[in-house]
């Protein structure tokens, strides 16, 4: 079974998703699990409940880029992690986790020239890769953890989880549930922006392509693979305000909004219920299909 994204559209958020989660077709439903004793203590003054729960992540497989938010609260302030927020400047300046440092949507892409133009929004070749990670203080030792509020924005914590696994790192996280969840546990933010601590010495293996789907690719399998646009309906129906050089959609594609593969505080959906959003869609745990 193998999936294929196009990575031209930071809604690669998806991907992890339906690799990690949704492959677990058969798994247990998730029950939230309670946090040591530390971690289950009062949330903002309040007794604990159900909700500062963890989330159960065994029942979804290859799960080991994931972490929950209770996971995260008690390493932040360790020299072993790297906390990387990737909303909007705005929305960063705002509020986000303290100590975590802003890089926005594109960190880990080439973004030569414009939207369209070749190679724009593919992963960095890995000599620029290399200089970014070190810029920002990321290594093959540390906890990398990567987070996003999916509600205001295109996913872009999952894109650049994806791209460094691409890279072969595998202390990579992502932080399930996102920024939105972390709120809802009562968790602190601050509008205290944080600065990197750049280190040297990443090191980086060559890039695994086999989940990339190539245009001629793409084109190869128009009408033998499932094609999921998993833009706004807007960008779907010929919307360029995303920046797109053209509005529409590749002919055949069916619109699929990765949110719905979100509960409403952000958390993913169980395995099971993912499995039959993707049925409707015509697509089942053994089928190639394609994202963009």
């Amino acid at each position: 079974m193998r999936k294929r994204f196009s990575l031209t559209h930071a809604t690669i958020l998806i991907a992890c998703f339906l690799l990690a989660l949704w492959v677990a077709g058969c798994a247990q439903e998730p029950s939230p699990k309670s946090s040591s004793t530390d971690k289950n203590a009062d949330v903002a003054g309040k007794p604990a409940t159900s909700e500062t729960k963890e989330i159960d992540l065994a029942v979804y497989k290859n799960n080991e880029f994931l972490i929950t938010p209770q996971e995260l609260k008690g390493m932040l302030g360790s020299e072993d992690l790297a906390l990387f927020d990737c909303n909007k400047p705005d929305i960063y300046a705002k509020e986000h986790i303290p100590g975590a440092v802003g890089i926005g949507l594109h960190a880990f892409s080439d973004k030569v020239g414009k939207p369209g133009d070749p190679g724009w929004g593919t992963i960095k070749n890995k000599a620029e890769l290399k200089k970014a990670l070190e810029a920002l203080g990321i290594d093959n030792d540390k906890t990398v953890v990567f987070y996003s509020d999916v509600f205001q924005g295109p996913g872009a914590d999952g894109r650049a989880v994806w791209q460094l696994r691409l890279a072969g790192m595998d202390n990579v996280k992502f932080l399930a549930g996102g920024l939105s969840y972390w709120k809802e546990l009562g968790y602190d933010v601050t509008g205290e922006p944080a600065q990197p601590k750049p280190t040297t010495g990443v090191e980086l293996k060559d890039y695994d392509e086999s989940n990339i789907a190539t245009k001629a690719y793409v084109s190869d399998n128009l009408a033998k693979q499932v094609l999921l646009d998993v833009r706004t309906e807007g960008e779907y129906k010929g919307s360029q305000k995303a920046g797109e050089p053209r509005g529409g959609h590749i002919k055949g594609a069916k619109l699929m909004l990765w949110l719905d593969l979100h509960n409403e505080n952000g958390t993913p959906k169980t395995p099971e219920e993912i499995t039959k959003i993707m049925a409707s869609y015509g697509v089942s745990p053994e089928d190639d299909f394609i994202l963009y």
